[in-house]
């Protein structure tokens, strides 16, 4: 199912705080781009990100999901909603990018 574009505009207002937030669509999901680096993506409307460190670190609860058929596995943020979560994931994600 592809993701929603209302979707994808909630997950870019809660990283609005953020610079340089941009995304790519791509067959009906969207790749996102922190500071030029892909950081994750919105798949079948889950938000999910690369399984760096840091990421793995912040949000341990975090599940391994997998994005599409035959990807690699990815984190889904466990709490879309808190922006001061996500603002400090991306920064410390963006590093080990």
């Amino acid at each position: 199912m592809p993701s929603s574009k209302e979707f994808l505009d909630f997950i870019l207002g809660q990283l609005s705080a953020l610079p340089d937030i941009t995304y790519r669509a791509m067959m009906g999901e969207y790749i996102i781009y922190y500071r030029g680096k892909i950081i994750g993506g919105i798949y079948d409307n889950r938000f999910l990100v690369k399984p760096t460190a840091a990421a793995q670190r912040i949000i341990p609860n975090a599940t391994k999901e997998i994005p599409y058929p035959g990807a690699k596995p990815m984190l889904m943020i466990p709490d879309i909603e808190n922006t001061e979560l996500l603002i400090k994931l991306f920064n410390a994600m963006y590093g080990e990018l």
